[in-house]
């Protein structure tokens, strides 16, 4: 089980270039894409689910070119999108039902599928319930049931965690490990704490390009070197602001303790302490005037 991603660029019209020659295969697990907003994420995401068509490029699912033959990725896709729509009039049950019928399950199948994802979700006692009286964190989960309907080989969640309590995060993160031994998993965000426990893989995006794609591990051992602490007074921190990418900032009694990332010491009291995920993250995205996409691994 594949997805080959080749020299996909996507240019909307004016000229803005979202995607801009992403190249990346993968097998079963869990991809944590990171990058800020505006990094052509979602438009990625969206090329790859066969919604809107790339500019130039191929995407091939088990070897099938989807911009040829869309319905091969489509029977076995599960797509939850950033801008997730429902009909307010219907129930979740009623939603989901409509989804089922409509990626072709029979209607016995169906019931025993949508009863099992709102339990999975945490919705079996708000079923009937209609949509547009939910909260957002109660549609969102609607969304995760959906796009798990038909079982799929490929899922792709754009922002899921949006609108989730904390420990309906860490359920949506231990779901998502679970499912991914035999499946490809795409998991957009700009949030680096949904990916640091649930992936396997990190592609990290910005402008539209693939600037670093490895391991977690891998990423963590680019930032090596790379991190200091220090404690400064309070007045200093502006300045510091001016000089230095800050990860982190803790208040103690004898000033403030600031994080910061640098190629070298970047003050006399500062120690080099272990990076995560986060100050990797920074560090790579935080030097794109100049940067060039560079692959990890595999």
């Amino acid at each position: 089980m594949e997805l080959q991603i080749t020299d996909l660029t996507k240019v909307h019209r004016g000229g803005t270039r979202a995607v801009d020659s992403f190249s990346l295969d993968l097998g079963p697990g869990v991809l944590g894409l990171l990058g800020p907003n505006g990094a052509g994420k979602s438009t990625l995401m969206r090329v790859l689910a066969t919604v809107t068509r790339p500019t130039s490029g191929h995407v091939r699912w088990q070897g099938t070119d989807i911009g040829e033959h869309p319905g091969e990725l489509r029977r076995t896709l599960g797509y939850l999108p950033q801008d997730f729509g429902v009909y307010p009039q219907l129930t979740a049950k009623e939603f989901l039902g409509y989804l089922a019928s409509a990626k072709g399950l029979d209607r016995k199948s169906a019931r025993g599928r949508i009863s099992e994802l709102l339990e999975l979700v945490n919705l079996t006692d708000a079923a009937g319930r209609r949509l547009g009286s939910m909260s957002g964190g109660m549609r969102q989960r609607v969304g995760i049931a959906q796009a798990l309907l038909n079982d799929p080989r490929l899922i792709i969640v754009d922002e899921p965690t949006s609108g989730l309590d904390p420990e309906e995060r860490m359920r949506f993160r231990n779901l998502l490990s679970g499912l991914a031994s035999d499946r490809v998993v795409i998991l957009s965000t700009h949030i680096v704490s949904d990916v640091a426990s649930t992936a396997d893989r990190i592609a990290i995006m910005a402008q539209g390009r693939l600037l670093r794609h490895g391991t977690p591990e891998e990423l963590l051992r680019l930032a090596e070197g790379s991190v200091w602490e220090a404690t400064v007074p309070s007045e200093e921190l502006v300045g510091l602001r001016g000089q230095f990418v800050i990860s982190d900032t803790t208040r103690t009694p004898r000033g403030v303790r600031v994080r910061l990332l640098a190629n070298r010491q970047p003050l006399a009291q500062a120690e080099a302490v272990a990076p995560g995920l986060d100050d990797a993250y920074l560090l790579m995205t935080s030097s794109l005037p100049g940067a060039r996409p560079q692959a990890v691994g595999r």
